[in-house]
């Protein structure tokens, strides 16, 4: 079916397809080897090794940039950056991410055979070239650099492309719905889609800060006075990710639904691969 033949609201195959390609990126920011390779630059905390490994595609941007792009994070949780391109410049963050990435895939035994990545690749090709890309930073960076020899490798990278370019239009959609960098992440959590902890560890905002965005959601009545998500919250987070499948539509119609579900078929084994090896537990 082609992006003109679908009806009207049907947007199962771009939904899909934008899951598939999340959970082929998401080991990048779990899994050991990035804590190794990270180290071997001399960053050895967490949040500066995930801010240098995912901007590097951009070059060597102030802290401030970060936070402009990665919209969910606080500013002291952005502001760990400092220093990162005095231990090393983004070219060798970037080099460094694909080492971990191809070690990573190898140990829990990612098996595309070269056919499978060829096909995936034309697929993907094809999207990733005729992307709109104004007002997609994080996507136009990872675009802009250029693939690994490795074909699986390079597969990975088109795949990140993708990745942010649906992060990107994301954004696009919260601040549509006047949903603050904490105010998302705290939905996020009560509607169940990741651990609260996990969260609030990573995106570093204090308490003061998660009261008031729990107090900005209670007062628009998506969650309830003792911070539970109402019916109506559930049904805004819904709308936020059909107004992003809306958005991301256009980005497949060069290979129209079916090609966007062949995709999602041929990409699963690295996501399945990744899964088997427990690399998501930590997750919940």
């Amino acid at each position: 079916m082609s992006l003109a033949d679908r009806p009207p609201g049907d947007l199962t195959t771009v939904r899909t397809a934008g899951q598939a390609i999340a959970s082929a990126h998401l080991f990048i920011y779990v899994v050991p080897e990035a804590e190794e390779e990270a180290a071997k630059l001399g960053v050895t905390d967490r949040a500066p090794r995930y801010f240098g490994f995912r901007a590097a595609a951009m070059g060597a941007v102030p802290w401030q940039v970060v936070l402009a792009t990665f919209y969910n994070f606080s500013p002291r949780a952005a502001r760990t950056l400092e220093g990162v391109w005095d231990a090393a410049p983004p070219e060798q963050w970037q080099a460094a991410r694909f080492v971990a990435a191809d070690r990573a895939m190898r140990r829990v035994g990612v098996t595309l055979t070269d056919d499978r990545i060829a096909e995936a690749r034309s697929l993907l090709d094809r999207v990733v070239a005729a992307a709109e890309y104004a007002g997609k930073p994080l996507a136009a960076a990872n675009a802009s650099v250029p693939l690994p020899s490795d074909p699986l490798l390079a597969l990975w990278q088109q795949i990140t492309v993708l990745r942010e370019w649906r992060g990107d239009a994301h954004l696009v959609v919260l601040a549509g719905h006047r949903l603050g960098p904490c105010e998302c992440v705290v939905l996020h959590t009560a509607t169940g889609r990741m651990p609260a902890p996990l969260l609030r560890a990573t995106r570093q905002w204090n308490d003061e800060e998660w009261a008031a965005a729990t107090a900005s959601l209670v007062a628009r009545g998506w969650l309830d006075a003792e911070g539970t998500v109402t019916e109506a919250g559930i049904a805004a987070r819904e709308q936020i990710e059909v107004e992003t499948d809306e958005h991301c539509a256009p980005l497949w119609a060069p290979i129209g639904d079916a090609g966007a579900r062949r995709l999602t078929s041929l990409i699963a084994p690295i996501n399945e691969a990744f899964t088997a090896a427990g690399t998501f537990n930590q997750l919940g």
